[in-house]
């Protein structure tokens, strides 16, 4: 080898998707044997491993590879073959005039030095076979989907089984999303959902802990736990598409229309009940208001309900003389951001409410519509447990029928054994949930009217009312001090 021979580095790559590890070294011999023709000295390799060529982003070694070209350590680029380098033409053509700029040439086994010619038809085609192989992805996707089985990947609540696109329940994973359904469809919200699965120490789906994200996720996208219509056997297939972003190589995730999505339908997946995911649904779109929660008691019988009367905003504790609290303008205290300076005692403002409601709801008239009240709530509770009870018989009834119809269709010759035995786990699961849900149902309770002594209780209820000014709230408190924070709006 002469003193003035050129000197080369490699630049190898394989794409995890198509090729093995291996190739790495089989590119790097064939060039090694091409320099050796041209008595070219190889003075460096670049291998960049399981990478895409869609982009030159992410790509470690073909950065460190370009900056050590503009530290002028090579005088030529060789590979395999241009779409080693990139599949993306306009990455061709810039690593090309970048290189032609410093004086690098850049040659490949299968063309040798390449030109605007060649980085543009090669570019192309290496673009046209991305887009060719999308499309034949796709294709076979649909495929999948024709024959009835489900192309997505693994979910919460289910595992793989041997056969491509075919999944199973989890019974173990099943029961959780159970529990985070009905706990939502509660009044719970996705944060203390999490943080209970979280103090059971119950897995998460990824990651070390569960997060309100990954219950609550994006109703626009369809994600996350509460609105996967996976869990009532109708999963969606092609919510979104990836594009890649130019500046950055980064693959970003777009919803597609709701009009491209392909609704199938796999009954034996099936964990939650259509009336339930209807119900954290209705709630999800804010349809319907959460039960009062525990999480958050107040701690006063008009805590939260007090207003600054300059700016509307809430009032606070400010301090305590002699035991008795004084309240101030939260947005004045925090921020400055009200003129409202004075403090208030606090049990002075209490008592002025108590004495008003009691005016108010002491008078005969105001106790006859107290009962009204109470009678009327009484037999309208009692039509709502008639209600849930029908609707719970008719929920196991249809889950009977269900597990019914799978053992017939095996009598029949419909369907084999296999088949049956992937379906009954999860369709007898669902029946045994619904009797429980019915054996859990109470009975109607009977309608009774409100008698005159339970109107003395209501009356002294209200003379009570003074035991709860100045006092932070006791547990026994709570029903009476609910029963008057219901009357209060500000």
């Amino acid at each position: 080898m002469t003193g003035s021979a050129k000197r080369a580095a490699i630049y190898a790559r394989f794409s995890s998707e198509l090729q093995k590890a291996r190739s790495i070294d089989d590119q790097v011999a064939l060039c090694r044997d091409f320099a050796k023709r041209d008595e070219w000295e190889i003075v460096a390799v670049y291998a960049d491993r399981a990478v895409s060529g869609a982009s030159i982003h992410g790509r470690p070694q073909y950065a460190r590879m370009c900056a050590d070209a503009k530290a002028g350590r090579f005088d030529i680029i060789l590979a395999e073959d241009l779409d080693r380098l990139s599949r993306k033409q306009a990455d061709t053509s810039q690593l090309r005039e970048q290189m032609e700029f410093l004086g690098i040439e850049v040659h490949t086994v299968a063309d040798g030095k390449v030109t605007k010619l060649h980085s543009g038809l090669r570019g192309l085609m290496s673009e046209m076979f991305l887009d060719n192989l999308r499309l034949h992805i796709k294709r076979g996707l649909e495929g999948v989907v024709r024959d009835g089985r489900y192309p997505g990947g693994r979910a919460y609540g289910y595992r793989a089984t041997k056969q491509p696109g075919i999944f199973e329940v989890v019974p173990e994973e099943a029961a959780i999303i159970v529990r985070i359904f009905d706990q939502y469809v509660g009044g719970d919200n996705p944060r203390e959902i999490a943080a209970a699965l979280n103090r059971d120490r119950v897995p998460p789906p990824r990651g070390t802990s569960w997060n309100a994200s990954t219950i609550n996720g994006s109703r626009k996208r369809a994600n996350g736990i509460l609105n996967n219509t996976l869990y009532i056997g109708r999963p969606v297939y092609n919510k979104s598409h990836k594009v890649r972003d130019p500046s950055n190589g980064r693959r970003i995730n777009r919803p597609n229309p709701e009009g491209d999505w392909v609704h199938l339908d796999c009954p034996h997946l099936r964990i939650i009940s259509d009336e339930v995911f209807a119900a954290a649904q209705a709630r999800v779109a804010g349809k319907v208001h959460p039960r009062a929660t525990t999480a958050h008691k107040p701690k006063r019988m008009l805590s939260g309900l007090l207003r600054c009367g300059e700016c509307g905003g809430g009032m606070s504790i400010k301090d305590h003389d002699n035991g008795r609290a004084r309240i101030i303008c939260s947005r004045m205290k925090e921020s400055g951001a009200c003129d409202h300076h004075r403090a208030y005692y606090l049990d002075v403002i209490e008592g002025g409410v108590v004495s008003a409601l009691r005016e108010q709801l002491g008078t005969k008239k105001a106790t006859e519509e107290y009962v009204r009240k109470y009678n009327e709530l009484r037999r309208n509770e009692a039509t709502g447990v008639i209600a849930a009870r029908a609707s719970a018989e008719r929920r196991l009834m249809v889950a009977q029928q269900e597990v019914e119809r799978t053992v017939a269709a095996v009598v029949r010759g419909t369907i084999s054994e296999d088949e049956a035995a992937a379906h009954l786990p999860a369709l007898r699961a669902e029946r045994d949930r619904r009797k429980a849900e019915l054996e859990a149902t109470v009975e109607p309770p009977k309608v009774v009217k409100l008698y005159p002594a339970s109107v003395k209780a209501y009356l002294a209820d209200l003379a009570r009312l003074d035991e709860l000014i100045n006092e932070d709230l006791r547990e026994g408190d709570r029903q009476l001090a609910d029963f008057l924070r219901g009357l209060i709006h500000a």
